[in-house]
Protein backbone atom coordinates (compact mmCIF):
# COMPACT_ATOMS: atom_id res chain seq x y z
CA UNK A 1 0.00 0.00 0.00
CA UNK A 2 1.01 3.62 -1.25
CA UNK A 3 0.47 7.15 0.07
CA UNK A 4 0.00 9.47 -2.46
CA UNK A 5 1.51 13.24 -1.59
CA UNK A 6 2.02 15.50 -4.06
CA UNK A 7 4.44 13.55 -6.92
CA UNK A 8 5.69 11.39 -4.15
CA UNK A 9 4.77 8.07 -3.49
CA UNK A 10 5.54 6.58 0.33
CA UNK A 11 5.20 3.11 1.20
CA UNK A 12 2.99 2.27 4.62
CA UNK A 13 4.17 0.34 7.46
CA UNK A 14 1.95 -2.66 8.83
CA UNK A 15 0.67 0.01 11.10
CA UNK A 16 -0.01 2.92 8.88
CA UNK A 17 -2.21 0.41 7.28
CA UNK A 18 -3.75 -1.36 10.19
CA UNK A 19 -4.88 2.51 11.46
CA UNK A 20 -6.33 3.38 8.31
CA UNK A 21 -8.37 0.86 7.85
CA UNK A 22 -9.60 0.61 11.70
CA UNK A 23 -10.75 4.53 11.00
CA UNK A 24 -12.50 3.33 8.40
CA UNK A 25 -14.47 0.72 10.05
CA UNK A 26 -13.16 -1.66 7.86
CA UNK A 27 -11.71 -3.59 10.81
CA UNK A 28 -13.28 -4.66 13.88
CA UNK A 29 -11.57 -6.21 16.49
CA UNK A 30 -14.08 -7.90 17.90
CA UNK A 31 -15.81 -8.76 14.81
CA UNK A 32 -12.47 -10.47 13.99
CA UNK A 33 -11.94 -14.87 14.46
CA UNK A 34 -9.70 -15.85 16.91
CA UNK A 35 -8.56 -19.12 15.94
CA UNK A 36 -6.55 -20.25 19.28
CA UNK A 37 -9.99 -20.02 21.23
CA UNK A 38 -12.50 -22.77 21.08
CA UNK A 39 -15.54 -24.70 22.90
CA UNK A 40 -12.67 -27.48 23.73
CA UNK A 41 -9.76 -24.55 24.73
CA UNK A 42 -10.84 -21.71 27.15
CA UNK A 43 -14.30 -21.90 27.15
CA UNK A 44 -16.34 -21.47 30.24
CA UNK A 45 -20.24 -22.47 29.83
CA UNK A 46 -21.00 -21.29 33.77
CA UNK A 47 -19.91 -17.62 31.76
CA UNK A 48 -22.33 -17.88 29.57
CA UNK A 49 -25.20 -19.29 32.12
CA UNK A 50 -24.53 -16.25 34.47
CA UNK A 51 -24.72 -13.70 31.57
CA UNK A 52 -28.01 -15.01 30.50
CA UNK A 53 -29.18 -15.04 33.85
CA UNK A 54 -28.06 -10.93 34.07
CA UNK A 55 -29.20 -10.33 30.41
CA UNK A 56 -32.89 -12.41 31.09
CA UNK A 57 -31.95 -14.70 28.74
CA UNK A 58 -33.77 -17.86 28.44
CA UNK A 59 -31.19 -20.76 27.91
CA UNK A 60 -33.72 -23.23 25.91
CA UNK A 61 -31.38 -24.33 23.59
CA UNK A 62 -27.42 -25.68 23.45
CA UNK A 63 -25.08 -23.04 24.06
CA UNK A 64 -23.86 -23.26 20.14
CA UNK A 65 -26.97 -22.55 19.04
CA UNK A 66 -27.54 -19.00 21.46
CA UNK A 67 -23.47 -17.66 20.67
CA UNK A 68 -24.75 -18.20 17.16
CA UNK A 69 -28.10 -16.23 17.78
CA UNK A 70 -25.97 -13.40 19.15
CA UNK A 71 -23.59 -13.36 16.51
CA UNK A 72 -20.45 -14.77 18.54
CA UNK A 73 -19.37 -18.31 16.58
CA UNK A 74 -19.49 -17.97 12.96
CA UNK A 75 -20.87 -21.29 10.53
CA UNK A 76 -17.57 -23.49 11.33
CA UNK A 77 -18.11 -23.15 15.43
CA UNK A 78 -15.18 -20.41 15.57
CA UNK A 79 -15.30 -17.62 18.29
CA UNK A 80 -15.23 -13.58 17.30
CA UNK A 81 -13.04 -11.80 19.83
CA UNK A 82 -15.71 -10.71 21.53
CA UNK A 83 -16.97 -14.16 22.68
CA UNK A 84 -13.84 -14.80 23.64
CA UNK A 85 -13.72 -11.30 25.82
CA UNK A 86 -17.16 -12.39 27.61
CA UNK A 87 -16.89 -16.16 28.05
CA UNK A 88 -12.79 -17.61 28.45
CA UNK A 89 -11.66 -18.83 31.66
CA UNK A 90 -8.48 -16.31 31.33
CA UNK A 91 -8.12 -13.65 29.05
CA UNK A 92 -4.54 -13.29 29.35
CA UNK A 93 -4.11 -16.63 27.68
CA UNK A 94 -5.81 -15.22 24.47
CA UNK A 95 -6.34 -11.57 24.33
CA UNK A 96 -3.70 -10.23 27.23
CA UNK A 97 -3.85 -6.89 26.18
CA UNK A 98 -7.49 -7.24 27.20
CA UNK A 99 -6.36 -7.25 31.32
CA UNK A 100 -7.18 -3.95 33.65
CA UNK A 101 -4.62 -2.63 35.83
CA UNK A 102 -5.54 -0.73 39.03
CA UNK A 103 -3.08 1.40 40.88
CA UNK A 104 -3.22 2.99 44.18
CA UNK A 105 -0.59 5.79 44.69
CA UNK A 106 0.59 7.69 47.43
CA UNK A 107 0.23 11.99 47.18
CA UNK A 108 -0.20 13.55 43.82
CA UNK A 109 1.72 11.74 41.52
CA UNK A 110 3.22 7.97 40.62
CA UNK A 111 6.15 8.37 42.70
CA UNK A 112 5.10 5.53 45.47
CA UNK A 113 2.90 3.06 44.87
CA UNK A 114 0.56 1.08 47.67
CA UNK A 115 -1.10 -1.21 45.92
CA UNK A 116 -1.28 -2.61 42.62
CA UNK A 117 -3.12 -5.43 40.90
CA UNK A 118 -4.07 -6.23 37.43
CA UNK A 119 -7.61 -8.07 36.56
CA UNK A 120 -7.00 -10.54 33.70
CA UNK A 121 -10.92 -12.65 33.84
CA UNK A 122 -13.55 -12.04 31.75
CA UNK A 123 -14.42 -8.64 30.68
CA UNK A 124 -17.58 -8.57 32.82
CA UNK A 125 -15.77 -10.46 35.79
CA UNK A 126 -12.86 -7.42 35.41
CA UNK A 127 -15.46 -5.00 35.43
CA UNK A 128 -17.05 -6.03 38.76
CA UNK A 129 -13.35 -6.55 40.31
CA UNK A 130 -12.04 -3.15 39.71
CA UNK A 131 -15.21 -1.62 41.56
CA UNK A 132 -14.58 -3.65 44.29
CA UNK A 133 -10.86 -2.12 44.18
CA UNK A 134 -12.44 1.26 43.76
CA UNK A 135 -14.78 0.77 47.07
CA UNK A 136 -11.84 -0.27 48.96
CA UNK A 137 -9.39 2.54 48.23
CA UNK A 138 -11.67 5.43 48.01
CA UNK A 139 -13.82 7.09 51.42
CA UNK A 140 -17.50 6.06 52.00
CA UNK A 141 -18.83 8.79 54.11
CA UNK A 142 -22.36 8.37 56.11
CA UNK A 143 -25.69 10.49 55.61
CA UNK A 144 -27.71 10.31 58.42
CA UNK A 145 -31.40 11.27 56.52
CA UNK A 146 -34.44 11.62 58.94
CA UNK A 147 -35.26 8.62 61.35
CA UNK A 148 -33.70 5.99 57.89
CA UNK A 149 -30.55 4.23 58.93
CA UNK A 150 -27.51 5.43 58.17
CA UNK A 151 -26.52 5.46 54.27
CA UNK A 152 -22.96 4.98 52.92
CA UNK A 153 -21.97 7.19 49.90
CA UNK A 154 -18.59 6.69 48.04
CA UNK A 155 -16.93 10.00 47.58
CA UNK A 156 -16.86 9.92 44.19
CA UNK A 157 -20.55 8.99 42.82
CA UNK A 158 -20.35 5.24 42.00
CA UNK A 159 -22.46 6.03 38.89
CA UNK A 160 -19.96 7.64 37.45
CA UNK A 161 -17.10 5.32 38.12
CA UNK A 162 -19.16 2.73 36.15
CA UNK A 163 -19.74 4.91 32.93
CA UNK A 164 -15.95 5.62 33.25
CA UNK A 165 -15.49 2.31 33.54
CA UNK A 166 -17.97 0.90 30.55
CA UNK A 167 -16.65 3.57 27.79
CA UNK A 168 -12.63 2.64 28.46
CA UNK A 169 -14.09 -0.84 28.30
CA UNK A 170 -16.58 -0.96 24.91
CA UNK A 171 -14.05 1.94 23.35
CA UNK A 172 -10.77 1.11 23.64
CA UNK A 173 -8.60 0.02 20.97
CA UNK A 174 -7.92 -3.71 21.59
CA UNK A 175 -5.67 -3.96 18.38
CA UNK A 176 -3.05 -2.09 20.87
CA UNK A 177 -1.59 -5.51 21.90
CA UNK A 178 1.73 -3.19 23.88
CA UNK A 179 -1.08 -1.52 25.91
CA UNK A 180 -4.64 -1.47 28.12
CA UNK A 181 -6.54 0.08 30.71
CA UNK A 182 -5.18 1.86 33.84
CA UNK A 183 -7.25 2.83 36.85
CA UNK A 184 -4.76 5.47 38.95
CA UNK A 185 -5.93 6.79 42.36
CA UNK A 186 -4.65 9.79 43.64
CA UNK A 187 -4.94 11.72 46.80
CA UNK A 188 -6.92 14.65 44.98
CA UNK A 189 -8.34 12.22 41.67
CA UNK A 190 -8.84 9.38 39.63
CA UNK A 191 -7.44 8.21 36.48
CA UNK A 192 -8.93 6.27 33.96
CA UNK A 193 -7.17 5.84 30.56
CA UNK A 194 -8.13 3.52 27.87
CA UNK A 195 -5.58 3.07 24.29
CA UNK A 196 -7.39 4.35 21.37
CA UNK A 197 -8.20 7.84 20.44
CA UNK A 198 -11.81 9.66 19.63
CA UNK A 199 -13.45 8.10 16.59
CA UNK A 200 -15.61 11.58 15.86
CA UNK A 201 -14.54 15.02 16.00
CA UNK A 202 -13.70 16.35 18.90
CA UNK A 203 -16.08 18.98 18.33
CA UNK A 204 -19.20 15.54 19.13
CA UNK A 205 -17.41 14.67 21.95
CA UNK A 206 -20.26 14.44 24.23
CA UNK A 207 -23.04 14.66 21.56
CA UNK A 208 -22.77 11.37 19.35
CA UNK A 209 -21.83 8.26 20.07
CA UNK A 210 -19.75 5.59 17.82
CA UNK A 211 -18.38 2.46 19.55
CA UNK A 212 -15.15 1.34 18.09
CA UNK A 213 -16.21 -2.13 19.03
CA UNK A 214 -20.29 -2.41 18.37
CA UNK A 215 -20.39 -6.37 19.42
CA UNK A 216 -18.99 -5.65 22.09
CA UNK A 217 -20.85 -2.61 23.38
CA UNK A 218 -24.05 -4.72 22.43
CA UNK A 219 -23.26 -7.38 24.94
CA UNK A 220 -22.79 -4.79 27.36
CA UNK A 221 -26.39 -2.95 26.79
CA UNK A 222 -27.71 -6.12 27.02
CA UNK A 223 -26.85 -6.17 30.76
CA UNK A 224 -28.60 -2.35 31.06
CA UNK A 225 -25.09 -0.98 31.26
CA UNK A 226 -24.65 1.19 28.51
CA UNK A 227 -27.21 3.27 26.48
CA UNK A 228 -27.11 4.37 22.28
CA UNK A 229 -27.75 7.97 22.47
CA UNK A 230 -24.30 9.13 23.40
CA UNK A 231 -25.37 10.78 27.01
CA UNK A 232 -22.77 8.90 28.95
CA UNK A 233 -20.42 11.84 29.21
CA UNK A 234 -23.09 14.04 29.94
CA UNK A 235 -24.22 11.61 32.94
CA UNK A 236 -20.71 11.58 34.37
CA UNK A 237 -20.71 15.38 34.37
CA UNK A 238 -24.11 15.11 35.97
CA UNK A 239 -23.21 13.03 38.74
CA UNK A 240 -20.22 15.00 39.58
CA UNK A 241 -22.17 18.19 39.75
CA UNK A 242 -24.90 16.36 41.56
CA UNK A 243 -22.76 15.57 44.44
CA UNK A 244 -21.29 19.12 44.49
CA UNK A 245 -17.79 18.09 43.16
CA UNK A 246 -15.59 19.77 40.08
CA UNK A 247 -16.16 18.87 36.88
CA UNK A 248 -14.54 16.06 34.97
CA UNK A 249 -11.77 16.38 33.16
CA UNK A 250 -11.21 14.23 29.52
CA UNK A 251 -8.12 13.89 27.59
CA UNK A 252 -7.61 12.81 24.12
CA UNK A 253 -4.77 11.43 22.20
CA UNK A 254 -3.71 7.68 21.52
CA UNK A 255 -4.69 7.14 25.16
CA UNK A 256 -8.19 8.67 25.92
CA UNK A 257 -8.41 9.68 30.21
CA UNK A 258 -11.05 11.13 32.03
CA UNK A 259 -10.02 12.40 35.40
CA UNK A 260 -12.58 12.26 38.24
CA UNK A 261 -11.33 14.54 41.36
CA UNK A 262 -11.61 13.56 44.90
CA UNK A 263 -13.56 15.38 47.13
CA UNK A 264 -11.93 17.97 49.35
CA UNK A 265 -12.61 17.83 53.12
CA UNK A 266 -15.28 20.31 53.14
CA UNK A 267 -16.55 18.40 50.26
CA UNK A 268 -16.82 15.33 52.47
CA UNK A 269 -19.06 17.27 54.79
CA UNK A 270 -21.41 18.55 52.39
CA UNK A 271 -21.69 14.69 51.31
CA UNK A 272 -22.45 13.80 54.69
CA UNK A 273 -25.68 15.91 54.34
CA UNK A 274 -23.95 18.45 57.31
CA UNK A 275 -26.03 21.13 55.69
CA UNK A 276 -29.27 19.37 55.29
CA UNK A 277 -31.19 21.16 58.20
CA UNK A 278 -31.17 23.36 61.22
CA UNK A 279 -32.92 20.89 62.82
CA UNK A 280 -30.18 18.22 62.43
CA UNK A 281 -27.15 21.45 63.27
CA UNK A 282 -29.56 21.71 66.81
CA UNK A 283 -29.46 17.52 67.53
CA UNK A 284 -25.36 17.64 67.01
CA UNK A 285 -24.95 20.43 69.15
CA UNK A 286 -26.78 19.15 71.87
CA UNK A 287 -24.86 16.24 71.63
CA UNK A 288 -22.01 18.11 72.04
CA UNK A 289 -22.96 19.65 74.61
CA UNK A 290 -24.07 16.56 76.64
CA UNK A 291 -20.64 14.79 75.74
CA UNK A 292 -18.43 17.77 77.36
CA UNK A 293 -20.48 17.22 80.36
CA UNK A 294 -19.08 14.38 80.39
CA UNK A 295 -15.89 14.95 79.47
CA UNK A 296 -14.90 18.72 79.72
CA UNK A 297 -11.25 17.49 77.77
CA UNK A 298 -12.46 15.32 74.92
CA UNK A 299 -10.92 16.90 71.74
CA UNK A 300 -12.32 17.82 68.09
CA UNK A 301 -10.99 14.33 66.91
CA UNK A 302 -12.92 12.07 69.37
CA UNK A 303 -16.33 14.40 68.87
CA UNK A 304 -15.53 13.61 65.41
CA UNK A 305 -15.33 9.77 66.32
CA UNK A 306 -18.33 9.46 68.29
CA UNK A 307 -20.68 11.66 66.21
CA UNK A 308 -19.48 10.06 62.79
CA UNK A 309 -19.06 13.63 61.68
CA UNK A 310 -16.42 15.29 60.09
CA UNK A 311 -13.74 17.23 62.24
CA UNK A 312 -15.08 20.32 60.24
CA UNK A 313 -18.74 19.30 61.29
CA UNK A 314 -17.56 19.70 64.70
CA UNK A 315 -15.90 22.79 64.94
CA UNK A 316 -18.84 24.41 62.95
CA UNK A 317 -20.93 22.85 65.60
CA UNK A 318 -18.38 24.55 68.25
CA UNK A 319 -18.55 27.76 67.01
CA UNK A 320 -22.33 28.19 66.91
CA UNK A 321 -21.50 27.08 70.46
CA UNK A 322 -19.84 29.62 71.29
CA UNK A 323 -21.76 32.77 69.71
CA UNK A 324 -25.04 31.24 71.51
CA UNK A 325 -23.02 31.83 74.41
CA UNK A 326 -23.60 28.18 75.55
CA UNK A 327 -19.56 27.11 75.83
CA UNK A 328 -16.12 28.28 76.43
CA UNK A 329 -12.42 27.22 75.77
CA UNK A 330 -10.03 27.50 78.70
CA UNK A 331 -6.41 27.36 78.02
CA UNK A 332 -5.03 26.32 74.74
CA UNK A 333 -6.08 23.19 71.99
CA UNK A 334 -3.64 21.01 74.06
CA UNK A 335 -3.91 20.93 77.65
CA UNK A 336 -6.90 22.80 77.92
CA UNK A 337 -10.72 22.26 78.97
CA UNK A 338 -14.01 22.95 77.98
CA UNK A 339 -16.67 25.27 80.41
CA UNK A 340 -20.19 25.11 79.94
CA UNK A 341 -22.34 28.15 80.75
CA UNK A 342 -25.31 27.92 82.63
CA UNK A 343 -28.28 30.34 81.50
CA UNK A 344 -29.54 32.53 84.35
CA UNK A 345 -33.08 31.72 84.08
CA UNK A 346 -32.12 28.25 84.77
CA UNK A 347 -31.19 29.15 88.18
CA UNK A 348 -28.18 30.00 90.18
CA UNK A 349 -24.30 31.72 88.75
CA UNK A 350 -24.14 32.18 85.66
CA UNK A 351 -21.71 30.43 84.47
CA UNK A 352 -20.76 26.78 85.48
CA UNK A 353 -17.25 25.34 85.25
CA UNK A 354 -17.88 21.11 84.71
Amino acid sequence: FYLRQGSNSQKLSTDEIRNFFNKEGKILFDEMINNEFSFENGYDNIKLSDYLNKAKISKSIPDEFILKNMGLINENRKFKNAGVLFFCDNIERFIPQAKITCVLFKGLDKQFILDKKDFQQDIYSNYLEVLKFLNANLKTVYRIEGFEARKEILEIPEKALKECLINAMTHRDYSEKGAFIQIDIFDDRVEISNPGGLIIKEEEFGIRSLSRNPLIFSLFNKLDLVEQVGSGIGRIKGEMKKAGLKEPKFQFGKFFAVILFRPTHEELGIIAGEKSSQKSSQKSSQKILELIRQNNKITIEELAGLLKITDRGIKKNLVKLKEEGLIRRIGPDKGGYWEIIVNKKEGGNNKKTI
